[in-house]
C-alpha cells in the first residue's frame, strides 16, 4: 500500500452499538488518502466482528490489538503504528462529517504554523443534552484561533478530543500520551501549549460528538474536577507569567479549595480579589483579602488568575478588567 497522508486512530472497547454508524461516517470521507487504525482495547462483545466485516471491504481499515488494556495504551500503540503525517483522532460512538479530512488537511497544509487543527462539534442526541455541557459546547465553539486557545487553556479543555487532526512527529516528541490520575487529551494539549505549539480550529462543525450517562468524562475520575485544577496547577506553576506577583480572583471557601494544588507548588498570591464586603479587609493565609479597585493603581500590573466559576460573572470580570488595561491571556487567565 502507498503511504496515507493521514492515519485515522481509532481505540474502541465494546463499542458494538454504535460503531457501524461510525465507520460508515469515517468511509463517506470526501477525502480518501487515509488509513483507519481500529484498535480493539480488549473488547468482550462482537465490536472486533463488526470491523473485520468493514476490513474486508476498504483495504485502508487496519484492524490491530492493544496490547495493554486502557485508552491511553491503545492510543499510543496507534500513534506508533501509524504510517500518516497527520493524525486525526476519532471515537467510536462519534460521526464525522464527510468533509471533515478534506478541511483538516487543507488548513495544516496552508498553515505550516499549526502543530494541531481541531473544529467546532455538535453534541447527540438533543434529549440528553445538559444545561452544564450545553455551555461548556458553547463556549468551545466560540474559542476558535491560536490566540483564542492560548489565552483560555487554563479554563476548560478546548477540544473535543475527537475532533482533533494533528502532526505526529509533533505529538511524538512531545512523548506521545501521558498515563496518570488525569485526563490525557487535556494534559497533551497543555504540554503542546508549554512547547510553544501552535492550536487553532476550525469555524464549522466537522464532528458531532455523542453524549451519554457512561461517557468518561462523566463517571472516569480522572476526569474530576480535582483532576483538573491538580493538572492546571502542575502546568500554570511552570507558566513563565506566574514567576512575577499574581492575585487570585475569589475568596470563597470553593475558589480556595480549588487553588490548593497551585499554592502547594511554593507559589503565593500577593492579594485575594473578592467582591464580598464581608470578605475585603480580612486576611487568608497572611495575604490581604481587597476589593477590585485595589487593582486599578498597581504598576506593574500583577497578573490575575480568576478562578470564579460562575459563567455570568465571566463577562462582568472581564469587562472590569479590560477597563483598567488588563489584557485576556497577558495579564489576566480563566482558570477552571
Amino acid at each position: 500500500m502507498n503511504t496515507p497522508l493521514v492515519s485515522i486512530v481509532l481505540p474502541y472497547r465494546d463499542a458494538a452499538a454504535t460503531l457501524d454508524a461510525c465507520l460508515r461516517s469515517v468511509f463517506a470521507q470526501r477525502f480518501t488518502d487515509f488509513e483507519l487504525l481500529a484498535i480493539n482495547d480488549h473488547s468482550t462483545d462482537d465490536s472486533l466482528q463488526r470491523v473485520n466485516t468493514y476490513r474486508q471491504q476498504d483495504p485502508r481499515l487496519r484492524c490491530l490489538n492493544s496490547p495493554r488494556k486502557g485508552l491511553v495504551a491503545a492510543l499510543n500503540f496507534g500513534l506508533h503504528e501509524a504510517r500518516g503525517t497527520f493524525i486525526a483522532r476519532m471515537d467510536a460512538d462519534d460521526l464525522m462529517r464527510p468533509e471533515r479530512l478534506q478541511q483538516q488537511v487543507a488548513a495544516l497544509q496552508q498553515h505550516s504554523d499549526w502543530a494541531l487543527v481541531a473544529s467546532q462539534v455538535k453534541l447527540f442526541p438533543e434529549h440528553s443534552i445538559q444545561a452544564g455541557y450545553r455551555e461548556y459546547i458553547r463556549w468551545q465553539n466560540q474559542c476558535l484561533t491560536a490566540e483564542d486557545i492560548a489565552a483560555d487553556i487554563y479554563r476548560e479543555s478546548p477540544f473535543a478530543h475527537p475532533s482533533v487532526m494533528f502532526r505526529k512527529t509533533d505529538v511524538l516528541q512531545l512523548g506521545a500520551y501521558r498515563e496518570g490520575d488525569f485526563a490525557e487529551d487535556y494534559d497533551l494539549w497543555l504540554r503542546m501549549f508549554q512547547a510553544g505549539l501552535r492550536m487553532a480550529k476550525l469555524p464549522q462543525v466537522l464532528l458531532d460528538w455523542r453524549d451519554s450517562p457512561d461517557r468518561l468524562s462523566r463517571v472516569d475520575p480522572r476526569c474530576s474536577q480535582q483532576a483538573f485544577d491538580r493538572l492546571r496547577a502542575h502546568y500554570l506553576a511552570k507558566d513563565p507569567r506566574l514567576q512575577s506577583c499574581f492575585v487570585i480572583w475569589g475568596a470563597g471557601r470553593k475558589t480556595r479549595l480549588r487553588c490548593r494544588p497551585l499554592l502547594e507548588q511554593g507559589l503565593q498570591p500577593v492579594a485575594w480579589i473578592d467582591i464580598d464586603p464581608a470578605k475585603i479587609g480580612n486576611t487568608l493565609q497572611g495575604v490581604p483579602v481587597v476589593a477590585p479597585d485595589w487593582l486599578l493603581h498597581r504598576q506593574p500590573a500583577p497578573l490575575v488568575l480568576v478562578y470564579v466559576r460562575n459563567h455570568g460573572a465571566y463577562q462582568d470580570i472581564a469587562a472590569f478588567l479590560e477597563s483598567a488595561a488588563y489584557r485576556h491571556g497577558h495579564n489576566f487567565l480563566f482558570v477552571g
